[in-house]
């Protein structure tokens, strides 16, 4: 009986031992491929916004669902939020949190993707009634954003894209540190209100 006791014992330890490795490297798997994408995922929209080095201490959220993306833009989630295609809310989204590239504040929500060569290859439409900018220096990038953007942070872009709805800053600070490129468009009013 002791015997038998034993070999239970004996097999039991093996069985979560061998369970308990395979979970670690299960883990550590997938945080290391988590970990090389993001690097490869930052240096890629690093390199596509003009940077010639990465920020080792940011990573990006590329995201393909509703979830995803309002995890991406919150406080939990990275500097880059980048969509994979069009979504659509009904609700108001809002970006918050602050975050760092090379050291300064910084925030990119990428709705586009790129090829090797750093060549937008798809765009993507991100709908919402409205959303609200917290984060310093957020820039809305390569696509096309459908609602009202409400700025409370300085530093507000629209890189390469179009924002088919009205920008509101809440301050007279906060509109005047707006930028917006060449191929930024705003189809609506870009004004102050509190």
């Amino acid at each position: 009986m002791r015997k038998f006791a034993a070999f239970l014992t004996a097999i039991a330890l093996t069985l979560t031992v061998g369970c308990g490795n395979n979970n670690n490297n299960n883990a550590a798997n997938n945080a290391g491929n988590n970990a090389a994408n993001n690097a490869a995922n930052n240096a890629a929209n690093n390199a596509a916004a003009g940077n010639q080095t990465t920020d080792a201490v940011t990573s990006v959220s590329v995201v393909d669902n509703n979830e995803a993306f309002k995890t991406a833009i919150s406080p939990q989630g990275h500097w880059i939020a980048a969509t994979l295609k069009d979504l659509t809310f009904t609700e108001d989204l809002v970006v918050d949190g602050q975050f760092t590239n090379k050291g300064a504040p910084a925030r990119k929500i990428a709705l586009y993707t790129q090829d090797a060569d750093h060549n937008i290859t798809n765009s993507f439409t991100l709908t919402a009634p409205k959303i609200t900018i917290r984060s310093e220096n957020t820039q809305i990038q390569g696509g096309t954003f459908v609602g009202d953007v409400y700025v409370e942070a300085n530093g507000f872009k629209v890189i390469n894209a179009t924002i088919q709805g009205n920008v509101y800053f809440a301050s007279d600070e906060y509109q005047a540190s707006y930028t917006a490129s060449d191929q930024g468009k705003v189809t609506g009013v870009t004004e102050v209100k509190k």
